[in-house]
C-alpha cells in the first residue's frame, strides 16, 4: 500500500476489507462547483424523485448494506439493520422537513406580493463519523441535495467502504455526475476540504475536531458551518418504583453501540444511600454478550472501532482510577490484539475527573444527597447534548426539563433515543446551535424574501424641493456661472 492509499480493516479480525486512494480534494470541489448551477436549476420535484429512487435502492440492497456496515464497524447485525432502515426512512422525513422548514410561502396585499423562498448555498462538504457511517452523513446528504446543493463527502477514514457503497446507490438512483463526490483520507484531507473553495461544511464528530473546524472557519463567516459533536451525558435516577426496568434503561443508555453513540449516558447520578439500582445495573452488565457482528446468539455489543480507540479508552479509564474512582466493574479487553471491551462501571463520587467524553463502554456512578445536587451534577459539564431522568413523576420531570442544560431531555427513555422527525443537537461544546435531523433544512439553504408587483409604480414620500414654475427663473444662456 502506497502513501496515497487508505486501507479499512474489520475490527474483529484485522482483515483488510477495502483499499482506495486518498486526497483529490481540489478536483472533487471543482467537479462539484461545475455541477452546481445545473443541479440548483433542477426542479424540486425532480430532486425528490431522485432521493426517492435512492430510498428504493437502499431497500433493495438492505441486507448487503447492513452486512457491510457490520463488517467495517464491528456493530452487531441486528443494530446495523436498524441503521439501514434509518437511512431509508430519512428520505420521506427530509422531504416533509424541506416543505415545512424551507418551502415557498407568500401573501398578497394591494397588488404587492410578498414571498419567501430558499436558495442552495452551492457546494457543501460533509464530514461523516464512523459510529453511524451511513445514517449520520445521510442525514446531511439528503436534505442538502433536496435544497439544491452539490456535495463533497469525506467519510471517516475508519469506514470508507460504507461511503463508497452509498455512493453507488446514489448513482443507481440517477443522481447526475458531480453532484455527490466522495474523497477519502484522514484529518489532513478533512482540513484540506474545510479550507477549499466550498460554501459550507456539515460535520458530525468529536468536540476536539469541531472546535478546530470553528477556528478554521473564523475568517470566513460567509460560509455555513453546522457542528454536531459529542457529550458527557447525565442520566439521573430518582424515586424509582421498578428497579429492573430502570436498570435496563441505564444499560441501554450506557452501552448501546459499545458506548460509541454521542448520546450514550456517561454518568449515572443516584441518591446517596440507595444502592438498589447500582446493584441491578452491575448484575445486568455482567450478562451482556460482547462479540462479533455475525455471532449466534447475537451479541448486545461488538468491539469499539479500532485498537487505537481501545488503547485511548484504557488511558481514559486509568485516568478515572487515578482521580480516585472506585472500580465496580473493570474495563477488560478480551484479546490484546482486538478491540473487544467489557462494559465497565466506576464510582466517581467525591472525585474530580476531567470533563472528557470517553467514547466507549464506560459508565461513571455519582452519588448525591438531594435533588438540587443531582441537577447541579447533571449540568457540571461543558457539553450539553443529551440528559435523561428515570423515575419520579411529571412534576419532577418538568423541573428537570426546565433546569437541565441539553438539547435532548428524555424521561423514562434511554438517553440515546431520539426521533428523526425532531431536531437533533446540543449546546455548549456539543454543537453550534445548528441542530440537524429535522432542522437540517434550515442550514442547507438560505432564505430569500421578495416583494413583487406586476406594475411599475414609485413615489418619493417626502423630502423633495418644489419644481420651479414653467418659464420661471431657471437660468438662461447668458446667466453668470461661478
Amino acid at each position: 500500500m502506497s502513501l496515497a492509499e487508505l486501507a479499512s480493516t474489520d475490527p474483529c479480525t484485522g482483515e483488510v476489507i477495502w483499499t482506495g486512494p486518498t486526497g483529490g480534494v481540489a478536483d472533487a470541489v471543482a467537479t462539484a462547483r461545475a455541477a452546481a448551477p445545473a443541479w440548483a436549476r433542477t426542479s424540486l420535484d425532480q430532486r425528490i424523485a431522485i432521493v426517492r429512487a435512492f430510498k428504493a435502492a437502499v431497500d433493495a440492497s438492505a441486507d448487503a448494506f447492513a452486512r457491510l456496515i457490520a463488517q467495517e464497524t464491528g456493530k452487531p447485525l441486528w443494530e446495523t439493520r436498524t441503521e439501514v432502515a434509518s437511512v431509508a426512512a430519512k428520505v420521506e422525513i427530509s422531504i416533509t422537513a424541506q416543505a415545512e422548514r424551507a418551502g415557498e410561502k407568500g401573501s398578497e396585499a394591494a397588488g404587492v406580493r410578498q414571498s419567501l423562498r430558499h436558495k442552495p448555498h452551492g457546494v457543501l462538504a460533509v464530514l461523516g463519523p464512523y459510529n453511524f457511517p451511513a445514517h449520520l452523513p445521510n442525514g446531511h446528504i439528503v436534505p442538502a441535495l433536496l435544497a439544491g446543493n452539490t456535495l463533497v463527502f469525506k467519510p471517516s477514514e475508519q469506514t470508507p467502504a460504507v461511503a463508497d457503497f452509498m455512493g453507488r446507490l446514489w448513482a443507481q438512483a440517477g443522481l447526475p455526475n458531480g453532484v455527490l463526490t466522495i474523497v477519502h483520507g484522514g484529518g489532513d484531507v478533512g482540513r484540506d476540504l474545510a479550507g477549499a473553495d466550498i460554501d459550507g461544511l456539515l460535520f458530525t464528530g468529536s468536540a476536539h475536531v469541531g472546535a478546530a473546524l470553528a477556528r478554521q472557519f473564523a475568517d470566513t463567516p460567509q460560509r455555513i458551518l453546522a457542528l454536531e459533536m459529542g457529550g458527557n451525558n447525565p442520566l439521573v435516577a430518582w424515586g424509582l418504583d421498578d428497579i429492573d426496568a430502570a436498570a435496563a434503561l441505564v444499560v441501554q443508555s450506557a452501552y448501546l453501540s459499545a458506548g460509541q453513540r454521542c448520546t450514550n449516558a456517561r454518568r449515572l447520578i443516584v441518591r446517596d444511600g440507595d444502592d438498589r439500582l447500582v446493584e441491578a445495573v452491575l448484575a445486568l452488565a455482567d450478562r451482556l454478550i460482547v462479540g462479533a457482528p455475525f455471532d449466534e446468539p447475537q451479541p448486545f455489543m461488538g468491539p469499539v472501532i479500532s485498537n487505537a480507540a481501545a488503547d485511548g479508552l484504557a488511558r481514559g479509564w486509568a485516568g478515572l482510577v487515578a482521580a480516585g474512582g472506585r472500580v465496580l466493574r473493570p474495563l477488560l479487553r478480551a484479546r490484546a490484539d482486538r478491540p473487544f471491551l467489557s462494559p465497565a462501571v466506576i464510582d466517581m463520587t467525591g472525585c474530580a475527573p476531567s470533563d472528557d467524553e470517553l467514547f466507549g463502554p464506560v459508565l461513571q456512578i455519582i452519588r448525591v444527597p438531594d435533588w438540587d445536587a443531582a441537577i447541579t451534577c447533571a449540568n457540571a459539564t461543558r457539553f450539553g447534548l443529551a440528559a435523561g431522568l428515570i423515575g419520579g413523576d411529571a412534576a419532577l420531570f418538568d423541573d428537570f426539563w426546565a433546569r437541565a442544560r441539553a438539547g435532548i431531555v428524555n424521561w423514562n427513555r434511554p438517553t440515546n433515543g431520539a426521533s428523526s422527525a425532531a431536531p437533533f443537537g446540543g449546546v455548549g461544546a456539543s454543537g453550534n446551535h445548528r441542530p440537524s435531523a429535522y432542522y437540517a433544512a434550515d442550514y442547507c439553504a438560505f432564505p430569500v424574501a421578495s416583494l413583487a408587483s406586476d406594475t411599475l409604480a414609485g413615489a418619493i414620500p417626502a423630502g423633495l424641493s418644489p419644481l420651479p414654475p414653467a418659464g420661471g427663473a431657471g437660468g438662461g444662456a447668458n446667466e453668470d456661472r461661478p
